[in-house]
């Protein structure tokens, strides 16, 4: 499974579900959720529909186990802290651990990603000077 496979539907579903609860918000006009409906959004539509670009354009690292293991934490510490958020705001100091392990969580994909980036980047690197031009 290629992890640009996953992080695109998550994405629509995201952004699907953000758009709905935007809509619920308007209609009740009840916007106290609307810090965890912006994370929903920024971290389930945007971020993840970008690492589905990039893994898209660099085929062996959407391949790799790294990368389904970085866009899988993130769309689930993207769903906990969007949770969190949203009790906290609406009220409910339950939400404050799932709102920090959430965060935590988002945290360690981002680092992940960054090393995938870096890595290929190096790796990329390498290629281009040990290349030998044709004669």
């Amino acid at each position: 499974m290629k992890a640009s496979s996953v992080s695109f539907p998550a994405a629509v579903l995201a952004v699907t579900v953000g758009m709905i609860w935007g809509i619920v918000m308007a209609i009740s006009r009840d916007h106290s959720a609307m810090p965890a409906h912006a994370h929903l959004n920024l971290l389930g539509w945007v971020s993840l529909f970008l690492f589905g670009i990039f893994y898209h354009l660099h085929p062996v690292i959407d391949r790799s186990r790294a990368a389904l293991v970085q866009v899988t934490a993130w769309i689930i510490g993207t769903v906990v802290l969007t949770i969190g958020v949203g009790l906290i705001h609406t009220g409910h100091d339950v939400g404050e651990p799932f709102a920090i392990a959430g965060s935590l969580t988002v945290l360690a994909a981002m680092l992940l990603f960054g090393w995938l980036v870096l890595r290929r980047e190096h790796t990329a690197r390498a290629y281009r000077s040990s290349a030998v031009p044709a004669e």
